[in-house]
C-alpha cells in the first residue's frame, strides 16, 4: 500500500516479521518513507530500535581504505586462503547466511560457531545429557492454566511475550480458565502479568545465586521429601540430598529456603501438581548464575516428575541475533550443534575445543571471520589475529579489521528467514527496500567461488 504525502511517497508494509527478539512477532506494520523507516503497529521497544534506525553511510574496506565490494571479496578470500585455521564467529545472520558460513568454512576447513552460543550451552548441555519435555508458543498461549517464570526478565528481553503468549485475549479453547503465573527469581518485573486472562500472580523472590536452591526444594516438595533430612555422610551425595540438608537447620526456626518462605514454595507445588498445562519458562541468556545448566537440569527433571500425573511442558525463550537458526542449520548440515570443526576435513565437535570465544581468547587460530547483520551490539572480541568482518553498518568494533563489508540486515534491507525460538518454525522475513546493501550470503558465496 502506498500514500502519497508531501515529499516521499509512503509505502506500507504488513504482516512484516520483526528479526530482532527470538519472538519473531509476524503481525508488524511498517511505513516506508525514503529510506526511513518506522513502527506503525505492533512494536516493542526493541523493534523499535531496529527498525527505525538510521544507517550511517558505509563502504567495503581494506585495510581502512575505500575499496570496490569485488576488491573487497578479493581481499578476504586471500586471507582465507593463506589461513591455518580460521575461525568463523558471530553467525548473526539468517538461514541463508548461515548456510553460507557452513560451506564456507567447510571449504576453509574452519570452526564455526554463534556469537552468543554460551547461553544456549546452558540449554544444550541439559538436552545431550537427560533430554527434556518442551512447548511452543502456540501451545502456551492456547493451553496454559500455570505459568512459571524462572530467573528471567522475560519482559526486557522479548517485549511482547506477555501480550502475544502469557496475556493473549483469545484463544483456540474457550474453556482454558484463567491462568496463574508465577515469578521465581531476583527483580523480575511482574506489571506485564495482568488483564482478562490472568488470574492468580505469584513472586517468589530469590537471590539469583540461589535460584536452583529455590527450585531443588520445589523439586523436594513436589516428591513428598521430607526437608528435615540428616546430614548425608557421602561426599558424592546428589544434588537433591545437598539442598535438603542446607534446609535441614531452617525448618523450626525460620522456615523459608534463600529469602523465599517454605509455604510459598510448598502453594506453587500445589498449583503445579493441580494444573491441567503447566508451562516452565526460562530464558538462558538471563540465567547467569554460576553452572546456570545446574538451573535448567532442575527445571527438565521437575516437568518429567510433574508429567507422572498431569501435563507440564518447558520453554526455553531467547534466541536473539539469528541463533536458532545458525544451530539448527549446524544440526541440519553437520548433525551437531555449532562448536563444530572442518579442520581435519570432515566435521568435528567439541563444545569445549570449538568454542571461538574460549579460541580467541587463548589465541587459537590465525584469522576471524565475524559476520553480524542485525543489531550494532554484537561485534567482534579483541584479538591479535586478522579480522575480516561483515557487518551491519554501525556495527561496534573493538579494532579496526583487515577487511569490512558492510552487509543488508534480513528483514529489512532483504528477505530471508530465521527459525523462532521454539524451534518448531521457520519464518519467512520480508525485504523493506531500506537499503541495497548485499545479503551476507551472497558475500560469502562470492568470497568461497574466489577461493
Amino acid at each position: 500500500m502506498t500514500a502519497q504525502g508531501e515529499g516521499s511517497a509512503t509505502e506500507l508494509f504488513q504482516n512484516v516479521t520483526c528479526p530482532f527478539c527470538g519472538l519473531l512477532c509476524d503481525d508488524l506494520e511498517i511505513a516506508r518513507t525514503g529510506t526511513t523507516l518506522k513502527v506503525v503497529k505492533n512494536g516493542c521497544p526493541r523493534a523499535n530500535a531496529g527498525f527505525q534506525r538510521v544507517l550511517p553511510p558505509a563502504k567495503p574496506l581494506v585495510g581502512g581504505r575505500e575499496v570496490g565490494l569485488r576488491d573487497a571479496i578479493e581481499a578476504a578470500a586471500a586471507l582465507i586462503r593463506d589461513a591455518q585455521l580460521p575461525l568463523f564467529g558471530g553467525m548473526a545472520t539468517d538461514v541463508d547466511g548461515a548456510r553460507a558460513v557452513m560451506s564456507l568454512a567447510d571449504r576453509a576447513c574452519g570452526v564455526v560457531d554463534h556469537a552468543l552460543s554460551e547461553a544456549q550451552y546452558r540449554n544444550l548441555k541439559v538436552l545431550q545429557t537427560s533430554g527434556w519435555i518442551t512447548s511452543t508458543l502456540t501451545e502456551t498461549r492456547n493451553r496454559a492454566d500455570l505459568i512459571l517464570i524462572v530467573g528471567s526478565d522475560v519482559d526486557k528481553l522479548h517485549g511482547r511475550f506477555f501480550e502475544r503468549v502469557v496475556c493473549a485475549p483469545q484463544s483456540m479453547f474457550k474453556d482454558v480458565a484463567k491462568r496463574t503465573v508465577v515469578f521465581i527469581g531476583e527483580g523480575l518485573d511482574t506489571s506485564a502479568a495482568s488483564g482478562g486472562r490472568v488470574g492468580e500472580v505469584i513472586n517468589l523472590e530469590c537471590p539469583s545465586g540461589r535460584l536452583t536452591d529455590v527450585l531443588g526444594v520445589l523439586q523436594a516438595r513436589l516428591r513428598g521429601a521430607p526437608l528435615a533430612a540428616s546430614e548425608p555422610t557421602s561426599p558424592k551425595r546428589g544434588i537433591l540430598a545437598t539442598l535438603l540438608s542446607r534446609s535441614r537447620n531452617v525448618v523450626g526456626k525460620s522456615p523459608e529456603i534463600a529469602g523465599v518462605k517454605l509455604a510459598q514454595i510448598d502453594l506453587v507445588a500445589e498449583k503445579c501438581k493441580a494444573a491441567r498445562y503447566g508451562v516452565m519458562v526460562w530464558a538462558p541468556p538471563s540465567l547467569t548464575l554460576p553452572q546456570a545448566d545446574l538451573a535448567v537440569h532442575l527445571m527438565c527433571e521437575i516437568i518429567k516428575d510433574l508429567n507422572v500425573t498431569t501435563r507440564f511442558a518447558g520453554l526455553s525463550l531467547g534466541g536473539n541475533e539469528g541463533s536458532p537458526s545458525a544451530a539448527s542449520v549446524a544440526t541440519w548440515q553437520t548433525g551437531y550443534p555449532l562448536r563444530v570443526s572442518y579442520a581435519n576435513g570432515r566435521p568435528d565437535y567439541d563444545s569445549y575445543r570449538y568454542s571461538i570465544g574460549r579460541m580467541v581468547a587463548e589465541n587459537e587460530g590465525d584469522l576471524l571471520v565475524w559476520t553480524a547483520s542485525f543489531s550494532t551490539d554484537i561485534g567482534p572480541p579483541v584479538t591479535r589475529m586478522p579480522t575480516i568482518v561483515l557487518g551491519t553498518p554501525g556495527i561496534r568494533l573493538s579494532q579496526p579489521p583487515e577487511v569490512f563489508i558492510p552487509v543488508g540486515t534480513p528483514g529489512i534491507d532483504h528477505a530471508g528467514s530465521l527459525v523462532r525460538c521454539d524451534n518448531v518454525v521457520s519464518l519467512p522475513l520480508k525485504n523493506l527496500h531500506r537499503s541495497r546493501l548485499p545479503r551476507a550470503a551472497d558475500v560469502l558465496a562470492a568470497v568461497e567461488r574466489a577461493l
